[in-house]
């Protein structure tokens, strides 16, 4: 009789312990997608392209915004799972970490050339003549003003995305996935849309406000459909995550992400 209370308690710690395990597991895999798209997004924002010279469509977007729905479905799934602190953290993690990484760059503006790698770069594939200096300058002083605006729009845009999506779930529960997934990032990139261009071309930049708010119309509807878009996708890592954690495991992970209202 003892040896079967004990074997039952050894089993019953073991399996605690491999869903702790499991679900520190999955924070840090869903933390470092989140982080490493944001930080993409920031970088590659500073490019402006024409989506109809690309993609046959009227309209210009940022190149950061291409990636950004990876970090929306991210950061719902982090919702769901880990609640309104568990987005918070994460987000503030990662605005630590993109300063901390704009600050290097900038940094690294700072360092006079050596003249050799001006020579070898003093043309381009064509022969025209080339300042590598100036362009290196060019893209990542302009990123500078992107970083300042990206980290205002991006504090309040989680701030409001993981409010909001508690919001619709305490109303839906377990249901309506697609809802408080796609409305919360449809309200939270509303706000983030026309912060970070405003803050980073205007304030910072040489860009008209026509400018600005034509881009961020085109930049919030891509975003608009990308949201509807890649809900399968969402509705896929919730298949898999739940498969991962187990059912009984999934249902208090997510039941405790609801009361969690914290930060």
């Amino acid at each position: 009789m003892f040896y079967f209370c004990h074997s039952s308690l050894v089993a019953r710690h073991l399996s605690v312990a491999t869903y702790a395990h499991r679900k520190q597991q999955l924070y840090l895999v869903l933390s470092a997608i989140f982080l490493v798209n944001a930080l993409l997004a920031e970088i590659i924002g500073v490019k402006i392209f024409s989506v109809e010279k690309t993609f046959g469509l009227t309209g210009n977007l940022t190149a950061g915004v291409l990636v950004w729905p990876i970090v929306f479905v991210t950061t719902d799934v982090i919702n769901e799972y880990f609640g309104r602190r568990g987005v918070l953290r994460v987000s503030f993690l990662t605005a630590g970490l993109l300063l901390y990484a704009f600050l290097v760059i900038y940094g690294t503006t700072k360092l006079a050339p050596a003249d050799f790698w001006l020579a070898v770069n003093k043309t381009d594939a064509l022969g025209r003549p080339f300042d590598i200096e100036f362009a290196y300058q060019s893209i990542f002083r302009q990123g500078l003003g992107i970083i300042v605006g990206s980290l205002v729009a991006f504090i309040i845009g989680q701030v409001l995305d993981a409010s909001v999506f508690q919001a619709f779930r305490r109303v839906t529960g377990s249901k309506y996935i697609w809802l408080r997934a796609t409305g919360s990032t449809l309200i939270s990139q509303l706000v983030d849309s026309f912060v970070v261009l405003y803050v980073a071309f205007y304030v910072f930049g040489n860009w008209t406000m026509a400018q600005v708010l034509a881009v961020a119309k085109f930049n919030y509807w891509y975003k608009f459909a990308a949201a509807i878009l890649l809900t399968p996708l969402l509705y896929l890592a919730h298949y898999l995550i739940d498969r991962y954690l187990g059912p009984q495991e999934t249902a208090e992970v997510q039941e405790a992400a609801l009361k969690d209202r914290g930060m």
